[in-house]
């Protein structure tokens, strides 16, 4: 067999963000194991220190910095310490995102909107600002957003939520055709209910997706042939709720 098919990223650098736990974790793990190298990014740096040494545990190549998304400033220069360190960058996941408990939207506060827009879609235009020219010089690369079936449906008391992910989509899109003449792929991933503490409340977890399932679906993506890209994918259980 074949080198390129045992670690058919084997070369390429991934930046994951978001990549503390849950499906930036699994993302993270699961790219390392395809062979590339992983930037592993979110602000809380004790368990971005986790994440990495169980990469390292399994014979993974990756690299920690840890940042603030909502800071611009921080943003681009993660973006420069990827280019001096790595030199290049074939794959970012902005998978980092957060949600508030479920209020009308006449109760929610300012501030919360404000931090929900901040994290789940100002933060991936910075990243996609700071590191798609990297995948523009190479002419290759790919994008992925992660996004929430709440983008596709209506969410009550989950207005702001469903905003950004709605949002996200549309830059996604958008994105997408921008950037394919430089052949750099643009895909949004719409995941339901996922076995984490963010969503997991109360939840049945073997009626809801898993990590893993998002982790492969991403595989998937990031290794498909390079005549074509998938644009969406909706990712629903097997089970039903």
């Amino acid at each position: 067999m074949k080198e390129a098919e045992i670690d058919p990223l084997s070369d390429h650098v991934a930046v994951v963000t978001g990549a503390a736990r849950g499906i930036g974790e699994a993302i993270a793990l699961r790219l390392a194991s395809l062979g590339a190298r992983v930037v592993l990014t979110a602000r809380d740096q004790s368990r971005l220190q986790k994440v990495k040494q169980a990469i390292e545990d399994q014979a993974g190549s990756t690299l920690v910095i840890p940042c603030d998304l909502t800071d611009a400033n921080a943003v681009a220069e993660l973006g420069r310490h990827v280019h001096a360190e790595c030199g290049r960058c074939d794959i970012l996941v902005n998978n980092a995102g957060i949600s508030v408990a479920r209020k009308p939207l006449v109760d929610l506060p300012v501030e919360e909107w404000d931090q929900m827009m901040q994290t789940n879609l100002r933060a991936p235009y910075l990243m996609i600002r700071a590191l798609a020219p990297l995948m523009i010089a190479a002419r290759s690369g790919h994008i992925i957003n992660i996004s929430s079936l709440a983008g596709k449906n209506v969410l009550p008391e989950g207005a702001a939520y469903s905003a950004s992910k709605w949002g996200l989509n549309g830059l996604t899109y958008s994105v997408a055709e921008e950037l394919r003449q430089h052949n750099v792929r643009v895909s949004v991933i719409a995941p339901g209910s996922v076995n984490t503490s963010f969503s997991s409340s109360g939840k049945d977890p073997r009626r809801m997706i898993q990590p893993e399932d998002v982790a492969q679906v991403v595989a998937m993506l990031v290794t498909q042939a390079p005549t074509s890209f998938v644009s969406e994918v909706l990712l629903r259980p097997t089970m039903k709720p």
